[in-house]
């Protein structure tokens, strides 16, 4: 039987069809372990920083004494361990340092339940949660490129990471709320720039350990734009103690 050019056509199309099925498919199981990973993370630091605060032995040791400055430092650290050495390292190494590295979190952020009540964490949780989820989704479907917004987001990021230090001295309580006001725009932009950058860097052949080392950084970075929004959101919605 002899085929036509619009059988080859045909052929064509659904052949290309197939392939951008087959992409699809492994994409939406990658993104699906970038946020298991990300959420196993977030469920392991809040598990530490709920125990950590409930016992007043740890509580006094961490933040009674010159270790709480390990402990609030280690996390960047574990980042810096990560990013620099992701291609160096071993996949249990990485993923025992993912691990390692939310729970040290848990540990740091504990002193949150010494500023803000209970009910008010769980609240800006929430808050966080439902804002977190609309933006990631909006930047995993929109086909907007978010580069030149991401850009500027990092430049501002740059900005209140300095304004932040400077306050330290100063001690203003208007410029801590327009850094506040400024972190929560820039996380949100960041959560849809970070989940599209994740996206985009998807690569369907990609082996077993380098696709779960992406998934793993994919999934840091999201859980770093949670956990910073959450803080952003807590310092203006926070009820304090």
């Amino acid at each position: 039987m002899a085929f036509g050019p619009q059988s080859k056509i045909s052929m064509n199309t659904g052949a290309a069809t197939q392939a951008g099925a087959a992409i699809d498919e492994g994409l939406r199981a990658h993104m699906l372990k970038v946020y298991n990973y990300m959420a196993s993370g977030l469920a392991l630091t809040g598990v530490v920083s709920m125990a950590t605060s409930q016992s007043d032995a740890m509580m006094q040791t961490i933040f009674g004494t010159p270790l709480q400055w390990v402990v609030m430092l280690s996390p960047l650290a574990f980042i810096l361990v990560l990013s620099f050495g992701i291609n160096k390292l071993s996949l249990p190494a990485v993923q025992g340092l993912f691990w390692a590295f939310a729970a040290v979190m848990g540990l740091s952020l504990a002193s949150i339940f010494m500023v803000y009540t209970g009910a008010s964490i769980a609240r800006v949780f929430f808050i966080t949660a439902g804002t977190f989820a609309g933006m990631s989704i909006y930047g995993y479907t929109t086909k907007r490129d978010l580069t030149a917004i991401g850009s500027f987001l990092i430049m501002g990021l740059i900005g209140i990471i300095i304004a932040s230090v400077v306050n330290i001295f100063m001690q203003s309580p208007a410029l801590y709320w327009i850094i506040s006001v400024a972190g929560v725009g820039i996380f949100v932009g960041l959560t849809a720039y970070d989940t599209q950058k994740i996206k985009l860097i998807y690569m369907e052949n990609d082996g077993h350990t380098t696709a779960t080392k992406k998934a793993i950084m994919g999934a840091l970075t999201l859980y770093l734009d949670f956990i910073n929004l959450f803080l952003m959101l807590l310092r203006l919605f926070g009820d304090r103690r």
